[in-house]
């Protein structure tokens, strides 16, 4: 598994190997919701462009599920919170229509995450 440049899972909380497991085990029961983000975020055939494209998937969700510890008011703003905000939304929100379009793909992310860290949890 290829994490390099995906900050959201090279943090320190995270360890490679419970990573992959955790994300395999994910992926079983959402690839639906996998498929549906990566043709959202990626060009073309996510599998086919980029190797590591669940382990994008997974990393943007993480990134939304971080982004929205801020906009409820978990953890303070930082610097970049306006920027990271404007970046999922546009990344999300290009060529839809409506707000409910852009807010069925924010809760998958979110909820990929969720599951994500409770399967990786688990697994200790």
């Amino acid at each position: 598994m290829s994490t390099s440049g995906m900050y959201m899972l090279n943090s320190e909380e995270y360890s490679e190997e419970k990573t992959s497991q955790a994300l395999d085990m994910l992926y079983i029961d959402r690839k639906n919701e996998f498929r549906e983000l990566s043709q959202i975020l990626l060009p073309g055939k996510a599998e086919n462009a980029v190797p590591n494209w669940k382990e994008f998937v997974l990393n943007f969700s993480l990134d939304v599920d971080d982004a929205f510890k801020t906009w409820s008011g978990q953890e303070p703003l930082s610097v970049h919170s306006s920027q990271k905000a404007l970046t999922i939304l546009r990344q999300l929100g290009r060529d839809k229509t409506s707000m409910n379009q852009l807010m069925h793909l924010l809760n998958l992310s979110y909820n990929l995450s969720l599951e994500f860290k409770e399967i990786y949890k688990r697994l200790m």
